[in-house]
């Protein structure tokens, strides 16, 4: 894990890859609960025997459920002890590129592209983020991500 003892440090990361998180196993029930949440109950996501005849050969996780995992990805890869509090500020890009099928190993690429200054001395980080399934070429999900830290 990576440790910052200020935001100040980060600015000297903006291009280099800064952390690689811990995998992550995506489970049936993580997809179950995470359709509950949202509603979103599509075959190809809860209904393991129509979706092991699909076209992916089992049940895959949600987008957005590979997109909601940033936070654990960032918080099992790094911490900033001199930050009090983090907020999620937005996306500017996000791709879905390869389906993560159950079972499957996730982690996540973190590679610091600005940290800019902004009020309340804090700093705004875009972070490029490319999460990688375990044995597979091609990243299953790209995205920029805007974070907002506070010291």
């Amino acid at each position: 894990m990576k440790t910052f003892e200020t935001l100040q440090e980060l600015s000297s990361c903006v291009g280099q890859e800064v952390a690689i998180s811990d995998w992550l196993t995506i489970t049936q029930d993580q997809i179950n609960q995470f359709a509950q949440a949202t509603g979103d109950h599509q075959w190809i996501h809860v209904d393991v025997a129509r979706a092991q005849a699909g076209p992916f050969g089992a049940p895959i996780a949600h987008g957005f459920l590979t997109l909601s995992l940033l936070p654990r990805f960032f918080e099992s890869s790094m911490e900033i002890t001199g930050s009090r509090l983090g907020v999620n500020y937005g996306l500017n890009k996000v791709r879905f590129m390869a389906p993560v099928p159950v079972g499957s190993r996730l982690r996540a690429r973190m590679t610091l592209l600005s940290c800019e200054d902004i009020d309340n001395q804090g700093v705004q980080l875009v972070w490029a983020v490319t999460v990688e399934r375990e044995g597979s070429p091609k990243p299953v999900c790209v995205a920029e991500s805007v974070v907002r830290r506070y010291p």
